[in-house]
């Protein structure tokens, strides 16, 4: 199938670790421009150097995506180096598992700017360049915690519930502009090496949560019996984000092995 992606251009948040790096190189193999957003510069140097082995051409840009000036640069350099953004990924998030009892205000602004304040400013920022050019893509990383709820990410599960329901308005919004926004919620997903994420990535801290005991407990609650990969999620996306899918907007998929069943 022809997927009508080669030669775009696509912004990928948080685009050089874990599920972000899979969505890179997932668009890499598609022959897209890349630009990796991401606070982690050298993470995102590396990856860039992985998407060329594909034949593709892709820059990082340090930016932090809770400061909307620096989103604002970002977007300016995108257009500056490939002429327009066709697709922009939502990928960047943060959590660490806790009890909502013993979580803080300064933990829940943190967890509201990496993974809601983020899809705000990076959406505007583009959102006006696709009306202009009556065409467009916005996808953002969701989660099954936003969807059913889910033990320790209280916080964290309403961010991507409000993540949800954001998408769907401007969906319904810009819909006559020819502009499509979706969701994918992955279920966890763990990196499989050290060297599939950086020094500013969150799995510094949460991968040692995850140990074999754990992950055998969350295999035996998804029905396709195993943890989905960052290729699970970078397909969805690819998919999505394709002339394939150009007749879905407003929607959420949950690419996490049948976990939440809605």
């Amino acid at each position: 199938m022809e997927l009508g992606l080669k030669g775009k251009t696509v912004i990928i948040t948080g685009g050089a670790s874990n599920i972000g790096r899979g969505i890179t190189l997932c668009f890499a193999k598609e022959g897209t421009n890349l630009v990796i957003a991401d606070l982690d510069e050298k993470q995102a140097g590396k990856v860039a150097e992985e998407v060329e082995t594909f034949g593709s051409k892709a820059i990082a840009v340090k930016t932090d995506v809770t400061d909307y000036a620096d989103v604002e640069a970002m977007v300016k350099k995108t257009i500056d180096e490939f002429g327009a953004v066709d697709v922009l990924i939502n990928n960047v998030g943060w959590d660490l598992q806790q009890l909502f009892i013993d979580t803080t205000p300064d933990f829940w602004d943190k967890v509201i700017a990496i993974n809601y304040r983020s899809v705000l400013n990076c959406t505007k920022a583009v959102l006006g360049h696709m009306i202009e050019r009556n065409r467009g893509v916005i996808l953002s990383t969701g989660s099954d915690a936003g969807r059913i709820g889910e033990f320790r990410e209280a916080v964290y599960g309403g961010t991507k519930g409000a993540v949800i329901a954001f998408t769907k308005a401007v969906a319904r919004e810009v819909g006559r502009y020819n502009v499509r926004l979706n969701v994918v919620c992955p279920g966890v997903t763990i990196p499989k090496a050290e060297d599939e994420y950086g020094e500013e990535s969150g799995w510094k801290l949460s991968r040692s949560f995850f140990t074999d005991e754990i992950k055998g407990k969350i295999i035996k609650a998804y029905p396709l019996r195993r943890l989905g990969t960052s290729e699970d999620i970078g397909n969805a996306m690819v998919f999505l984000a394709s002339d394939a899918a150009n007749f879905i907007t407003g929607q959420t998929l949950s690419a996490s092995g049948g976990y939440s069943m809605m």
